[in-house]
């Protein structure tokens, strides 16, 4: 199964979330046995021998692939959440939506200083969250190995506010 297997299992949604927008709906290949194992593989290869602390996943789909290649890397792995979910001490980052502001939230504990850590999410679109967490990672004095995601919208621009190793297995 290559990479244009792995975009038949995408499903684009016209009009979603509202007029205009082509939303990528990723659940078919989340559903598909064979494409989620690939894609996972193929999300780690680039960071397999890069000597991986953690991987470090936002809320919510960032969980799911982010466990996941946290296991092919054999590294631990940390959450990132929206405020007020985490019960423990934390450090915060605000940061601007296209149309407001939002916050992610992570334990100030989760990283030891040094550590090299992965991010990883399912789409890079315009890059907020993937920075904030960047922001977060190094609030904490962690090494940042780099970016992995799912699907880039490239149309969005999000690579260009993330610095370092940003790879994205499909693009749009």
């Amino acid at each position: 199964m290559s990479d244009i297997d792995l975009k038949n299992h995408i499903r684009s949604i016209p009009d979603f979330p509202k007029p205009g927008i082509l939303f990528r709906d990723i659940t078919p290949l989340l559903a598909d046995p064979g494409g989620l194992a690939l894609s996972i593989e193929l999300l780690a290869n680039p960071f397999r021998g890069k000597n991986i602390d953690l991987v470090v996943g936002a809320e919510s789909r960032g969980f799911i692939f982010g466990t996941a290649v946290a296991c092919c890397l054999s590294a631990g792995f940390v959450i990132v959440r929206k405020p007020g979910k985490l019960p423990h001490k934390k450090v915060s980052k605000t940061y601007d939506l296209e149309y407001g502001k939002d916050t992610l939230e992570m334990h100030a504990d989760a990283i030891v200083k040094g550590q090299r850590v992965l991010i990883v999410d399912d789409v890079l679109a315009t890059g907020g969250t993937a920075a904030a967490t960047g922001q977060l990672v190094g609030q904490l004095g962690a090494e940042l190995a780099g970016y992995a995601f799912l699907v880039e919208l490239t149309f969005l621009k999000g690579r260009d506010k993330l610095q370092g190793n940003v790879f994205s297995l499909l693009r749009y």
